[in-house]
This record gives C-alpha cells, structure tokens and sequence, in this order.
C-alpha cells in the first residue's frame, strides 16, 4: 500500500533519470504542446519550476524504519493512532474547556509528518489561516467589526440596564413572581 509519504522507498532516483534521458515527454512542457519549449535548457526549466511548485512528500520516519516494509508500516499505523488521538481531543476540547483548535492542528501536523494527503490539507489550511488574517488586518473589516463590536455591548448594556431598574441587584435564582 503506497500513502505517497514512502515515494524515496518505492521509486529511485535512477529510473528518473533514466526515463528523462530517453526523452520521455510528461513534465509541464509536454502539456503545453509541441514547439513550447525548444532544447534541453527549456526542458529543464520548466521541469524545475513544476518540481518546485510540488515536491514530494518523504516520510520522516528514521531510515532503519523505513529500510523494512513492515517496520514502516508500523510507523504509519502508530502516526495516524497518535493524530487521530490529538484530534479527538481537540474536538473534544471544542465544547469544554481547552485550546480545541490549537490541538486539531497539531493532530493533522503529526500526520503531515507520514502522510501526503495531511501534509496538503496542512498546507491549505496554513494558507487560509494567513489569508482570513490579512483579511481581517483591512480597515474596512476592522471598521465594521468594531462597529459590531460596539453595537452588541450597547444592546448587552441596555439589556443589564433594564434588569437592574426592574428587579434591582438580585441574582436571577433568587427572583421571587414579580
């Protein structure tokens, strides 16, 4: 079962190298058509942007773990265990008390250590974190959540306010039928 995180194990660098000498078209200059790239350098260019643009993913399993399948496998086993742990106890830590989020994303960070597909969604994640905070940094944003902001602790005011002209300083389990 290949996850993607053992790529390094599976494939050498060797047959690489040996389908790109034989002048197999796969890489980004092959979908942009014939006469898109002209000679090596073109070639290699463009496969070192795409290269760049998505690396793989590589276990960070120690090397005498990865060398034997079924100690890798283990590996595995015992990272997604210890993930889906810490991100149960994030979900649980949504509705009592404890940093919830903070634990999910430190649960998928494990997984993103063995994992491809979690170090994608970590990646996501990470970019719509920054994004939803530059969003937040916009002063139109800014002004209208404190517009909110202060619109909620007027009303919240008023509504204490109220409370207290109609039943005094009394909590509201000591309220008698008024």
């Amino acid at each position: 079962m290949n996850t993607g995180s053992d790529r390094g194990a599976n494939e050498s660098a060797a047959e690489e190298s040996a389908v790109h000498a034989t002048g197999a078209t796969e890489g980004p200059a092959a979908a942009e058509g014939p006469g898109a790239a002209e000679g090596p350098a073109a070639a290699e260019a463009a496969e070192a942007e795409g290269a760049a643009a998505e690396a793989p993913h590589v276990s960070k399993a120690p090397a005498f773990i990865k060398a034997r399948k079924g100690l890798h496998l283990s590996w595995q086993v015992g990272v997604f265990v210890v993930g889906l742990a810490v991100i149960a106890a994030g979900v649980a830590m949504l509705v009592l008390p404890g940093p919830g989020w903070v634990a999910i994303f430190a649960g998928l960070a494990i997984w993103a250590t063995e994992f491809a597909w979690a170090h994608l969604v970590l990646r996501w994640t990470k970019r719509k974190v920054t994004e939803a905070a530059q969003k937040a940094l916009d002063p139109k944003v800014r002004r209208r959540n404190i517009i909110l902001t202060s619109a909620g602790l007027v009303i919240a005011g008023a509504l204490i306010g109220f409370y207290l002209w109609k039943y005094g300083l009394v909590l509201p389990w000591n309220l008698k039928d008024q």
